[in-house]
């Protein structure tokens, strides 16, 4: 599978202006028009599933490199840019209840494209599962609260969703990418973005937790009852399971309740595998914890409690950081872009690639900005 990774970003509130908005469309259609010429669909969904370019862009078309909004807003651009243009590429879901409306959008996307059946089942259940292992699987008390989805007339998909910590201000922004994608319980690896490390938080798809998860499947297998007692146990402050593994139950924040009805139909589905289980319906947060704490305390099987982090502009900010948006030179590369798209499709293309050498260039300078961050 591969995941790209996720982004810690500034907790911000409010909306883009309407003229920098309707700007960003502009400029992002371009863009994005010259991509899929370029290179292909598959190319857009897998540079949008990367991180560097996906930030990169959202600060191309004028947006604060350390906004949650950075990821609202590039999507709700990227919304419009495929509903107005005939690419091949549609958006499902968004912000809010716009995300809770994405089973249906795929739908209606399938339908469009053409696409079978079965492969729109196979999408609306990446959608359940990218959104289960990030609230679920990996527990870092971000709630999601935007997701979409990308998807091609091809069937490739790219999903690309945000969660927020109101208490630390921040969002976490979360990138996959649909190639090679074999199961959603455990990644190969991945690249973390952020500015902020935290503790103790529970990565069930880490490499180092393949012996939890498959305790969690084992206990998800067994009858309520016996789950409910194994639980009760590790609650008690005078547990000496506790005591034995030299642990602090407020280290871990054992859940204050579970959803027995969820245990209660695993135990009826008797689930083969941890995707299985997760994909479950009222597996959530509290219940998958209480699971995995209790493959630490009672069985000695700890999952991984690591948080794996690493961590410009070219018109401005929208906040006005660095420096407002320069709005005249943000039309004119909008009128530069447009007209090497025009000349390109008559032949002559010295101006675009003259762009792309461009892009390269910025390419490399967002790398390097990168590196120079995360080691400060």
């Amino acid at each position: 599978m591969q995941r790209s990774g996720f982004a810690t970003l500034r907790l911000h509130y409010g909306s883009a202006p309407p003229w920098l908005f309707s700007r960003m469309v502009s400029l992002g259609g371009g863009v994005m028009e010259v991509l899929v010429d370029e290179y292909g669909r598959h190319a857009v969904l897998s540079r949008l599933a990367d991180t560097f370019f996906f930030q990169s862009l959202s600060n191309a078309l004028g947006f604060d490199w350390n906004s949650s909004g950075s990821t609202t807003v590039l999507c709700g651009v990227l919304q419009q840019v495929f509903e107005k243009q005939n690419l091949g590429i549609k958006v499902a879901g968004g912000k809010g209840s716009k995300s809770r409306q994405t089973q249906e959008d795929l739908e209606k996307i399938g339908d469009g494209f053409s696409i079978g059946e079965k492969k729109v089942l196979e999408i609306k259940h990446a959608s359940r599962m990218t959104a289960k292992v990030d609230t679920a699987a990996i527990q870092a008390d971000y709630q999601l609260y935007h997701h979409c989805m990308i998807v091609s007339e091809e069937g490739d998909w790219t999903v690309v969703q945000q969660g927020m910590n109101p208490e630390i201000k921040a969002a976490r922004r979360y990138h996959w990418l649909c190639s090679d994608v074999d199961g959603f319980a455990e990644k190969p690896g991945h690249v973390i973005v952020g500015d902020k490390v935290h503790d103790s938080v529970l990565d069930l798809t880490a490499t180092e937790s393949k012996a939890c998860r498959r305790i969690v499947t084992d206990l998800a297998a067994e009858k309520t009852d016996r789950i409910r007692r194994l639980f009760d146990s590790i609650t008690l402050a005078e547990q000496r399971t506790l005591q034995d593994w030299d642990r602090k139950t407020g280290d871990y924040r054992i859940p204050k309740r579970m959803d027995w009805n969820a245990v209660e139909r695993a135990y009826e589905l008797q689930p083969e595998n941890f995707e299985r289980v997760l994909s479950i319906e009222g597996m959530g947060p509290a219940t998958v914890r209480g699971l995995a704490l209790i493959a630490q305390l009672v069985y000695g099987e700890p999952p991984s409690w690591k948080d794996p982090v690493k961590y410009s502009f070219a018109f401005g900010g929208k906040d006005g950081v660095p420096y407002p948006v320069d709005r005249k030179c943000y039309d004119e590369a909008i009128s530069a872009l447009e007209n090497a798209v025009r000349q390109a499709k008559l032949g002559k293309k010295d101006e675009l690639d003259a762009l792309k050498r461009l892009n390269i260039t910025k390419d490399r300078t967002y790398r390097a900005l990168a590196v120079s961050q995360s080691s400060s």
